[in-house]
């Protein structure tokens, strides 16, 4: 579809659900025109049944999928592209010592080399706009490492270690980078977790046998994931912040775990801070 002239226009990734879906939604009806990545052809179908126009096949661990992707958007926009917003990620769980090295590269593919290589190759046109944003949905674990969540904590590391990078190479440019930090929200993720755990970890095989059996009853459980859990409309609205406001933040934090152990993890020292996060795996 044609992009209107009066409508900024933003890339969002993994839209199928939770955040990815809510931002699309929320910003297609604030007047964005939106383009919509998902994997699956019947996510593709949903959205477009919602009132999205432009929804785009994308899956972030393939760079021909990718590149098929960023032609597709290249003439939607037009070179008239606002904002990219890079949500798609997946968790995969597991203690360090029982992730196989193929394990942690998926883990990687999707959430730091996926992601990584949509921005650079979407960047050109972010470039030649008068302004620009680029935000990247990151975690309480991109800052704060808890156990069992080795792969998922690295990769987020790692996407906040490229985003402060691009962000200073980019400080005397037109794009402005924002990493939102969310903590625990309501989606599909732990279903997401789930398959992964039960696809990649030897679970009888382990020493954390029992915590593992612990943690598929968890992530099975019905209803929030801690009570500090918030609808994905609270990232959204950080989102919304980031996309509009002259004056929009290197980082957001949303939930409360992310604001206290930003401020824990200054003030503590690093063997108290260990054996309070290690009560959380």
């Amino acid at each position: 579809m044609k992009p209107s002239l009066d409508k900024k226009i933003i890339v969002i990734t993994g839209c199928s659900t939770g955040i990815g879906l809510c931002a699309a939604l929320t910003l297609h009806k604030k007047n964005y025109h939106v383009i919509a990545t998902v994997r699956k052809e019947a996510d593709k179908e949903h959205l477009m049944s919602q009132g999205l126009e432009d929804v785009v096949i994308m899956d972030l661990a393939s760079s021909d999928s990718i590149t098929a992707a960023v032609e597709r958007i290249k003439v939607i926009s037009q070179g008239k592209l606002y904002a990219l917003f890079n949500n798609g990620a997946y968790g995969q769980p597991g203690a360090v010592e029982d992730l196989s090295r193929d394990a942690l590269r998926k883990q990687f593919e999707t959430n730091v080399f996926g992601t990584h290589e949509l921005t650079i190759k979407l960047l050109p046109e972010l470039l030649a706009q008068k302004t620009a944003r680029i935000i990247q949905n990151s975690s309480v674990l991109g800052f704060a490492a808890m156990p069992m969540r080795g792969a998922y904590n690295a990769s987020k590391f790692a996407l906040e270690g490229l985003t402060d990078t691009l962000r200073l190479e980019l400080l005397n440019t037109n794009v402005r980078i924002s990493i939102i930090e969310p903590g625990p929200i309501t989606s599909h993720f732990r279903m997401n977790a789930i398959k992964a755990l039960e696809a990649n970890i030897d679970i009888d095989k382990s020493r954390f046998k029992s915590g593992y059996e612990a943690t598929l009853i968890r992530l099975h459980k019905e209803g929030p994931a801690s009570r500090f859990t918030l609808p994905a409309d609270a990232v959204v609205a950080k989102v919304v912040h980031a996309l509009e406001s002259s004056r929009s933040k290197e980082r957001y934090y949303v939930t409360f775990p992310t604001y206290l152990f930003a401020a824990l993890r200054h003030v503590l020292p690093t063997f108290i801070m260990d054996k309070l996060l290690s009560k959380l795996g």
